[in-house]
């Protein structure tokens, strides 16, 4: 899964960073991406299907909403910003996936579309993550996780998340959560391999490879790790799902080439939903639709099993 024509051999993928704050990942992180190019393959090229099955279900693209949360003031046309991305996932038969939200507005969400994965915090109450996952098992959600990167806070200390204390998920919490969901489990924020191994002894369906918008200052690219895990994974039924400035189609392109499953699109259709509501986020998403099948075209990928990372070149 390595990239052609490293510059740096032995250490795939290093870009120097001379920033001193959690801002730094996400600057290396877009850094990673744009250096990473792709050559051609169009002989015997053909129109391209993007057609992509997600926890067995197959969706129109293998791009999906992201895990967004508290954006909850009423639009004029009297839903949430999380309402109308749900709603556009719905239009675009993506699927969507839902942050921190309470049972109430969770509840308002999936009316708009049963078709969300619900992530919710490692909440040092573990009762509070069982209600929260009934819910989600009641309203006909189709997966349920875990923020894994939301254990630490700032300060070596367990974060704690509008006044709500955070505690540690061991690998038997985890193992239990898993049993008790009776739904596909999902790990969100893996960003090595021994925590996607440890996701997969637990039972997880599937992993999100993120670092969480910076949540680790000077954390890696989740591209940079991500043919890792892949290999780490090969003889596993796992999904493994990226995001973190997956903002084109091409960003996208890049990810599945590298052995993602889908990509969520993250802050890409931020500025689009708070604009123009469903209606931006279905042209945004259609737009890295169509960058997606160019990309696919250009290189002979058929479909999204046909991805292959001997295009890819880190430049």
């Amino acid at each position: 899964m390595e990239m052609n024509n490293s510059p740096w051999p032995g250490r795939p993928g290093v870009i120097p960073v001379t920033s001193g704050n959690a801002e730094d990942a996400n600057r290396y992180n877009r850094a990673y991406l744009d250096r990473i190019h792709v050559e051609m393959r169009v002989i015997d090229s053909t129109e391209v299907s993007l057609e992509k099955e997600i926890f067995g279900k197959k969706y129109a693209s293998p791009i999906m909403m992201p895990a967004f949360s508290h954006l909850n003031k009423v639009l004029e046309n009297g839903r949430t910003p999380m309402e109308e991305y749900a709603s556009a996932a719905k239009e675009l038969n993506a699927l969507n996936w839902v942050g921190m939200e309470d049972n109430e507005d969770y509840g308002k969400i999936v009316a708009q579309n049963p078709d969300t994965v619900r992530i919710i915090k490692p909440f040092a109450d573990h009762g509070r993550i069982r209600e929260e996952i009934d819910y989600a098992v009641e309203h006909g959600s189709v997966a349920v996780g875990i923020d894994i990167d939301h254990v630490p806070g700032t300060d070596g200390f367990y974060d704690v998340v509008d006044g709500i204390p955070m505690g540690p998920v061991f690998s038997k919490d985890l193992a239990d959560f898993v049993a008790y969901a009776k739904l596909p489990f999902v790990a969100k924020g893996v960003l090595s391999v021994q925590d996607a191994l440890k996701a997969k002894e637990a039972g997880c369906a599937a992993i999100v490879v993120s670092h969480h918008h910076g949540r680790l200052p000077f954390g890696i690219a989740p591209l940079q790790i991500l043919p890792k895990i892949k290999e780490a994974l090969q003889d596993s039924k796992m999904q493994i799902f990226v995001d973190c400035s997956m903002d084109t189609g091409y960003d996208a392109y890049k990810a599945l080439a590298l052995g993602a499953d889908a990509v969520s699109v993250g802050r890409g259709i931020l500025q689009p939903l708070l604009s123009h509501g469903a209606e931006g986020v279905i042209s945004k998403v259609e737009n890295m639709q169509e960058e997606l099948r160019e990309m696919m075209m250009y290189t002979g990928v058929k479909d999204c099993d046909s991805f292959d990372a001997g295009v890819l070149y880190l430049c």
